[in-house]
This record gives structure tokens, C-alpha cells and sequence, in this order.
């Protein structure tokens, strides 16, 4: 008898959503001008989204809706409901704009177009791109997550993007880069939080090479079936979802490849409780509470937290032979 043994987070064959393909016109005519120069993303297992979504918050970034809905890849899959699109929508940290979870209206006063990208650092060469010139460059695709925030509570969301190794693929990192390092907008006439100069504005964040190019790591365009609302942190943002959720910074304009290990935004803050690595772990407590369980939003439910937020069949190799490493702080 041939047995399939499926991965932690798959579901059943058959209770996916059957495959229907289709073709998006406005992508089609933007790569037919690209030529060779397109990045191929992965396409197997492939549907598309089906759950009309509530109403939520509103958001200002409208220049790509013919994007979205995106297929679903449906080798990314939960093991619990997905949050309610108001709820996760209205319910969001974005320092930039406040250190309160209301700041979705606040965050709509950002201007999302144009938005540009820098890609600098030890590339082979340093460019500029418009974030719809990226998005000619990529297959979009939906992916369910778990997001896991530092402060103990929980959400399931269904983003669309695509793998943030295309883009490392694109950039055409040198030999010796071994870091990846994001940054965020700088904009404090529009955004009040980066008025206060106890923190070290802008946002940044860092990962290594080896975790830049894993499959689950995620470069976000879209949120719950339509472009990135800008409290998600439009209009691209990353989602790491075996990390605390400060990691998965939003509103990326600046990437560059280094040799050197980025220090992060909350590093800098709190090295004593926000680390480099930030990997879910529920034996390693925050110094100021626990991280053995999780609060559900929507739900308020307390669930038990997972080592590498269930991601572990997929992440842990990353971390062999660091041991000597804090690697949860």
C-alpha cells in the first residue's frame, strides 16, 4: 500500500478548492514587453481565490486591482480558520502611524503611488524600480499563514505575493553578501509616529541569505484577495511567518544586500527582548510575559504556541550549527 506522508501544515487533496485557471489580461500584456528578463515563480498546485471578503478599512492603493485576485497556492494551507477581514484589517501594529492597534485611518494618509524600490548594496548592479515594474517582473500567487505578533496574540491570513527569493534572484546579489537588510518609507509629516526621536526612524529590518531564500519567505502585494491595505503596510511588505511578526516589515522601499548582520528597528530599542533572530518559540518567554500560548484574533481563544510557529519542517535546518546562538531573541 503506497502511503503519502503530507507536511504539518497540508490538508487533504480533497478538501481542496478544485483548480480553475485563468488568465489576468493586464499581466499578460505587461510581460509580453519584458522578454527574457522574467523571473519564472512557481505554479504548481495553483487555484484561485474564491471567498468574497467583508468589507474592511479602506485603503488607497487602487493603481493594481486588475492584480487580484491572485491564484491560490494551495501547497500553503491552514490548520485553522482564517481571521476575519475587519478584524485583521482594523487591528494592526504600524509604529510609524502610533504605537495603538487603531491606526488604520490613520494610515491611509500615506501616498502610495508613486512608490519606488531601491535595490543597492553587493548587487551586481544597483537599480531602481517602480513598484508596478516589479510587479510585472513576478507571478503573484496567495499563500495562507499563520502570523504570529511578539505580544502574544494571533491571526491567519490569506496574502498574495510572491517568493522573496525571486527578488534576490533579481537583484543579483554578489558572492560575499550574506545578509539581507529592508527599510521602511521616512515620511513624518505623514506619518506622526516617526515624529518621535527616541526611535531610530526608519524601520529596518535584516535577515540572513539562507533565510531570504527559504520557500516560506514572502515579499507582500495583497491582502484578503485585493491589493495591500496601507495598515498591512502597503504597498509591499514582508511576511516571515516562522518569526515574531515585527520582523515581517512593512512598507519596504529600500533593499540592500550586505555582508555585514543588519541591526533591526526593535533591536536597536530593546536588545534585552527583541533579537536578531526572532523565531517562535513557546519555551523562551518575552521578558515581560509568555510566549507558551497565543490569543486568537477574532475568536479570543488561547491556543498553544508552536516552535517555529508550526513552520518547523520547513525553517529548522536553516538554524543547525547556531546553538551558541540566542536565536529567539
Amino acid at each position: 500500500m503506497h502511503i503519502i506522508a503530507r507536511r504539518s501544515w497540508e490538508i487533504a487533496e480533497a478538501c481542496a478548492t478544485p483548480e480553475e485557471v485563468f488568465l489576468n489580461r493586464r499581466r499578460f500584456l505587461a510581460r509580453a514587453g519584458l522578454g527574457a528578463g522574467l523571473i519564472a515563480g512557481a505554479a504548481t498546485g495553483l487555484v484561485p481565490l474564491r471567498a468574497q471578503a467583508q468589507e474592511q478599512a479602506p485603503s488607497a492603493n487602487v493603481a493594481t486591482t486588475d492584480l487580484y485576485p491572485a491564484r491560490r497556492n494551495a501547497a500553503y494551507t491552514l490548520d485553522r480558520d482564517l481571521t476575519d477581514e475587519d478584524t485583521a484589517s482594523t487591528y494592526n501594529n504600524f509604529y510609524e502611524f502610533g504605537s495603538h492597534k487603531r491606526i488604520y485611518k490613520a494610515a491611509q494618509a500615506m501616498k502610495l503611488s508613486p512608490w519606488q524600490i531601491r535595490i543597492d548594496g553587493m548587487v551586481e548592479e544597483e537599480r531602481v524600480l517602480d513598484i508596478d515594474d516589479l510587479l510585472a517582473r513576478v507571478d503573484l500567487e496567495e499563500r495562507l499563514y499563520r502570523h504570529r505578533c511578539v505580544e502574544a496574540w494571533a491571526m491567519a491570513v490569506p496574502w498574495t505575493g510572491f517568493a522573496l527569493a525571486d527578488l534576490v534572484r533579481l537583484a543579483r546579489p554578489k558572492a560575499g553578501a550574506t545578509h539581507v537588510r529592508f527599510q521602511t518609507f521616512f515620511d513624518p509629516d505623514v506619518a506622526s509616529g516617526q515624529r518621535q526621536s527616541w526611535y531610530p526612524w526608519p524601520y529596518t529590518e535584516g535577515v540572513t541569505m539562507a533565510e531570504a531564500t527559504n520557500e516560506l519567505a514572502f515579499l507582500v502585494t495583497g491582502v484578503y484577495g485585493k491589493p495591500l491595505a496601507a495598515q498591512f503596510g502597503a504597498p509591499l511588505r514582508l511576511a516571515l511567518p516562522w518569526k515574531y511578526g515585527f520582523k515581517s516589515i512593512k512598507s519596504i522601499n529600500r533593499i540592500t544586500f550586505t555582508s555585514e548582520r543588519p541591526t533591526s528597528f526593535w533591536e536597536a530599542v530593546g536588545p534585552s527582548e527583541y533579537g536578531f533572530w526572532a523565531n517562535v518559540n513557546p519555551e523562551v518567554p518575552h521578558p515581560r510575559w509568555s510566549q507558551a500560548s497565543e490569543r486568537l484574533l477574532g475568536t479570543d481563544e488561547s491556543v498553544p504556541t508552536r516552535l517555529f510557529n508550526g513552520y518547523a519542517e520547513q525553517v529548522a535546518a536553516i538554524y543547525q550549527g547556531l546553538e551558541g546562538e540566542a536565536l529567539y531573541r
